[in-house]
């Protein structure tokens, strides 16, 4: 009776038996004798888009060119699904990324809750995304469906479950990922913006809890190079240019290459080098492509190239599946996207830190429709030009209006002290233009109307704000002043725009979008010029970037 012993002898003889013929059949001399060896020489390139913000067609996009703004069309999903996909069928050794915001920015995306944007972003065939800041414009649950809904990894090792208790929980996604091109290990590490529940409405991201970046930088840049022997390494950041700078210097990034950064819109034209790695951020809306060429010889990098492709779409040419997906998607929407509410003398964006038309519009119909002392307006990015037409004049469509107020939020109004106030704007003024890097917020300055300040961009902390009126008159530190703004849903009640302690705070019946439409119904066509209200003493007016002391700058 044969045991089991007995068998699994007579099975390694018998496979023993079939393999030493096989073997003499010079299996190794065939292997020796292959000409089609895996190619360890030629080109890998990598495409990096960012910061898109369901901007899905060819857009009007400003440009800073001999000291004065410019317009020309950029952009569109079908014109980078057309040169992705030509890049990738060109060279096989093509990987592309995008770093995050991919969700929040448009009244389609509203509409259908993201999803009008998961067959495009599939389609495109991107081999990893990071999550951005607005990734949560759904809440935590949203954002989970929505990225997961996408074919390629996510890569974020700073974003956990919060667990019911307030303790933090496992990963939302895998911190890193490592993909092999040419005989090169390329090792890829995420990092998402640290400040989310203090940038943007604190219920978006309920059951989420961030970590700053240089919590476990240090030990996954180690792993990535000591344990997995990766030849390059690009940390795939939406940060900010001034963060990713920071991070930059930091000695736990050494052994870093590349940050592909996003979240602050800023267009590197040339790598910025860092104490330790470099740094680019390729724009926003779609309007560039970040490309980055390592040049491979038997398996090593031998050099490398960098430039910002314009997204032209008068020389690219759309991609019809593409096209298709959006028609399909915007059809039962089209009326809506298409009415033209009211319009503007002048061009329409939100391209510089300090004063913007789109913002001195929002803030001049809050204060026709609120009358309190001062109207403030956040600090926002996101949102493409809109230049004037051969009428001279801008159309404000309800697209348009979704673009530039993504969440429809009700008006809220309350009472603050001269002092508290002061104290704000120092705040708000230390969150834009900190000397130290990792201090500065990615937002804008703070936008207002009733009030008026002059300011030290430079200045030390504390020391910024050099003076303040409120209705022509100099802020009285004991008067009590009515504000208004937005609400942030998750606020407490007593904070209206990061301003603490606010007294009989009052949500009032009307939201942001249905004082904007009713102002462009009694006033169209509006003037939104700046006033300077907020007034830069050491700086050019027309500051285009929070980033200075280094060689950058915006165009």
């Amino acid at each position: 009776m044969n045991t089991r012993r007995d068998f699994i002898q007579k099975t390694i003889a018998s496979m023993t038996a079939v393999a030493v013929p096989f073997e003499e059949k010079s299996i190794f001399k065939e292997t020796e004798s292959q000409t089609d060896k895996p190619t360890t020489s030629g080109t890998l390139t990598l495409l990096q888009t960012t910061d898109i913000h369901c901007q899905i067609h060819p857009h009007d996009e400003l440009f800073w060119e001999n000291e004065q703004i410019t317009f020309r069309k950029t952009g569109g999903y079908p014109q980078i699904a057309t040169y992705i996909k030509k890049e990738k069928k060109k060279n096989p050794n093509t990987i592309a990324i995008d770093t995050g915001d991919m969700f929040q920015g448009s009244e389609l995306s509203v509409k259908t809750q993201g999803e009008a944007l998961v067959p495009i972003l599939n389609y495109i065939d991107y081999d990893l995304y990071t999550p951005g800041n607005w990734e949560v414009f759904f809440y935590k649950k949203g954002m989970q469906q929505l990225l997961g809904s996408l074919n390629a990894p996510k890569v974020c090792a700073n974003l956990f479950h919060q667990n019911e208790d307030g303790s933090r929980g496992e990963l939302v996604f895998q911190p890193y990922a490592i993909i092999n091109r040419l005989g090169v290990k390329i090792g890829f590490l995420g990092y998402t913006d640290h400040l989310v529940p203090r940038r943007q409405p604190p219920a978006l991201s309920k059951g989420l809890m961030y970590t700053k970046p240089d919590e476990n930088l240090k030990y996954y840049v180690n792993l990535l190079k000591s344990q997995e022997k990766c030849d390059f390494i690009i940390l795939l950041s939406h940060l900010g240019l001034s963060q990713q700078l920071a991070l930059g210097n930091n000695p736990d990034i050494e052994g870093v290459d590349y940050i592909f950064g996003g979240d602050t819109h800023e267009r590197v034209r040339k790598p910025i080098q860092t104490k330790y790695c470099k740094v680019v951020e390729p724009g926003a809306f779609g309007s560039f492509i970040g490309r980055l060429d390592l040049d491979i010889k038997d398996g090593k990098i031998v050099s490398e190239s960098y430039k910002l492709i314009e997204v032209d779409p008068d020389k690219i040419k759309p991609d019809a599946v593409v096209s298709k997906l959006i028609t399909e998607s915007e059809k039962p929407y089209r009326a809506h996207l298409d009415k033209v509410l009211g319009y503007s003398k002048l061009p329409l964006y939100r391209y510089f830190v300090v004063e913007n038309t789109i913002d001195t519009l929002i803030v001049d119909a809050l204060k026709w429709k609120v009358k309190t002392d001062i109207i403030i307006s956040n600090g926002f990015r996101f949102c493409p030009p809109k230049n004037i037409e051969k009428n001279g004049l801008a159309p404000i469509t309800e697209g348009y209006l979704y673009d530039m107020l993504p969440i429809d939020a009700l008006v809220r109004t309350g009472e603050v002290t001269g002092e508290q106030i002061l104290a704000w704007l120092e705040r708000e003024l230390e969150n834009v233009f900190a000397k130290e890097a990792a201090k500065r917020f990615g937002g804008w300055l703070i936008r207002f109307k009733g009030m008026e300040i002059a300011f030290k961009a430079f200045a030390p902390e504390g020391e910024k704000l050099q003076k303040a009126t409120i209705n022509g008159q100099p802020i009285d530190i004991n008067r009590t002043y009515t504000i208004a703004a937005c609400e942030r849903e998750g606020d407490p009640e007593d904070v209206i725009c990061r301003l603490k302690g606010v007294k009989n705070p009052n949500s009032l019946d009307f939201t942001l979008h249905q004082a904007v439409t009713d102002y462009l119904k009694e006033f169209s066509p509006v003037n939104p010029a700046p006033r300077q209200s907020a007034k830069i003493l050491d700086g050019p007016q027309t500051l285009l970037s929070q980033v200075w002391g280094i060689d950058y700058q915006f165009v």
